[in-house]
């Protein structure tokens, strides 16, 4: 039976015969069954925890390219699929290269926009920029930080990541500030203790503080039309930029003994319509004499309904550096919005399960 139709079937069944998913999941797939599964799982909108739970059983008998992962989410795969992938191709980084697909004819290449239309389009990204924040409602969600580490990580290549733990923090973002509480530390409750207490890297600031230090006049950023880019389906607009160390705001603390705000660069993706930005890369560039190096940052945007109104607000982030020559990742994921208010408390389940992944009302305050 062909894959193909072994796909559709599952769509449409949304994956609930077993037997038959567990036999596929243990057949070694080519990168060309791994396209049609996902292709087959969007069209019959199988849900993102369904298809990401079939790829953690599946196994390669090819390499799993990143760029074919780039490729599936462009199409779009949601987060859990896309992390399964990805977790896909560091496993089949070892396999033999798949066959040169049969080169179908390229369609005709989008026209780069005119210098008047890159700088239209990023006049009106910079004001959504600075005014990101001011149009966020308050609100309370769920971080989830899944940390890994390679003992032997090498720039530039995919890296070998074990876990190494996992934590789960109640974010409140009130008056246009940030306020952290840790929740769990390996589904331990931590009630009470902070994050810096356990340890390890974390990122702040994902919530219209990178943005606005990016586009604000005072940075003095040099932006640069790069390319056209696809994100799930959506065009968007590449700008590269750059702003030098004497402008930034961006500050690297290493355990609380050294702090560097060194130059950096990066990417922004911009959704060619609206204009608003959907992804954020950032890549700092310490001093060679401090203990952490390569850092690369990616934060992504995604709409998302708080009480039944639509907000471009994260929704998963990672962070990569190498800090005294191990290497470690950060893969972090924003779930449970809603909106937050005084008199309500909000209870979470940080399990990996989403049919528990929704916030609860405790009783109002006395």
């Amino acid at each position: 039976m062909r894959f193909a139709s072994i796909v559709a079937f599952i769509g449409a069944a949304i994956l609930c015969c077993a037997f038959a998913l567990t036999g596929l999941a243990q057949q070694a797939l080519t990168v060309e069954q791994v396209r049609e599964f996902i292709t087959s799982s969007l069209s019959q909108k199988t849900p993102d925890k369904t298809v990401a739970d079939f790829l953690a059983t599946a196994q390669m008998s090819e390499k799993l390219d990143a760029r074919v992962v780039e490729e599936l989410e462009g199409k779009g795969a949601g987060p859990k699929t896309v992390a399964a992938l990805m977790k896909l191709s560091q496993a089949s980084a070892g396999l033999p290269a798949p066959a040169p697909r049969a080169v179908a004819p390229k369609p005709k290449p989008i026209p780069a926009p005119s210098f008047e239309e890159q700088q239209k389009v990023l006049d009106a990204a910079r004001e959504y920029a600075l005014n990101y924040a001011q149009s966020l409602p308050d609100f309370i969600c769920m971080e989830v930080n899944r940390r890994y580490v390679d003992y032997h990580y090498r720039p530039g290549t995919d890296g070998s990541w074990a876990i190494s733990d996992k934590l789960a923090e109640k974010l409140t973002y009130f008056g246009q500030k940030e306020k952290y509480e840790l929740i769990s530390h390996n589904d331990d409750s931590e009630y009470g203790k902070t994050t810096e207490s356990v340890g390890g890297s974390i990122s702040r600031g994902d919530f219209g503080t990178l943005i606005r230090e990016i586009f604000d006049p005072s940075s003095a950023a040099e932006f640069h039309w790069e390319r056209w880019g696809n994100l799930q389906g959506h065009l968007m607009y590449v700008y590269t930029f750059y702003i030098d160390q004497p402008h930034s705001k961006e500050t690297i603390d290493y355990q609380h003994s050294q702090q560097v705000t060194p130059a950096f660069h990066g990417e922004v993706y911009v959704e060619s319509g609206p204009n608003t930005i959907w992804r954020i890369v950032v890549e700092p560039e310490p001093p060679v004499t401090f203990p952490i190096q390569n850092i690369r940052e990616q934060i992504d945007y995604r709409y998302t309904n708080i009480s039944g109104q639509s907000f471009l607000l994260p929704v998963t982030g990672q962070v990569i550096m190498r800090a005294d020559g191990v290497g470690t990742k950060n893969e972090i994921e924003f779930r449970s919005y809603r909106k937050y208010s005084a008199d309500t408390t909000i209870t979470f389940d940080d399990s990996d399960d989403d049919s528990k992944d929704t916030p609860k009302d405790a009783a109002p305050k006395k």
